[in-house]
């Protein structure tokens, strides 16, 4: 777990962090008018706060389906032996898989949860039986397909980081 930076974000921190959270393309000229600031400070802000690790990158957001992955799956897995060295082997080997687009490491009955794209079903099924299940020190995997997604919410809660920051002051 990353620990948060010593900086202490003000409202105008905030903002930012919200504005390029819903819309990375945001010119600078934009966003200080948007946060109530001028452009040379603001872009200056923007610097600290990629130096300080709030923000840790920018992309575009694809459509799956129009590129021709139509399935996403929930791999559930077990794992036989559960040092951290065996934690980090199988970790680094799931980087190497490109349809395992988030890795999460559970508390509890799973080990760690995996969510999966896939061109259809059978793309699925050929990587679980000859890469995931195959891999060392993989006991078990439960799998689970999408039928849909009906809500996805990149990033952080800002109004619930709003309502904590009002709380404490």
């Amino acid at each position: 777990m990353q620990q948060a930076p010593k900086h202490k974000l003000d409202g105008i921190d905030l903002q930012i962090l919200e504005e390029l959270q819903n819309n990375g393309k945001i010119t600078n000229v934009e966003l200080s008018q948007r946060v109530g600031i001028s452009a040379p400070p603001c872009l200056r802000r923007v610097n600290h706060l990629e130096d300080a690790g709030y923000i840790k990158s920018y992309h575009a957001e694809l459509s799956a389906n129009l590129l021709g992955y139509h399935v996403t799956i929930f791999a559930q897995v077990s794992l036989a032996k559960h040092g951290e060295t065996n934690l980090q082997i199988f970790e680094q080997l799931v980087r190497t898989w490109p349809m395992v687009r988030e890795c999460h490491m559970l508390a509890g009955e799973t080990d760690f949860l995996l969510k999966i794209i896939a061109p259809d079903w059978e793309a699925y099924q050929q990587f679980l039986t000859t890469q995931l299940t195959a891999a060392v020190n993989v006991t078990h995997v439960k799998s689970s397909l999408a039928i849909r997604n009906s809500k996805h919410e990149p990033g952080i809660p800002f109004d619930l980081l709003r309502q904590t920051k009002n709380n404490a002051a």
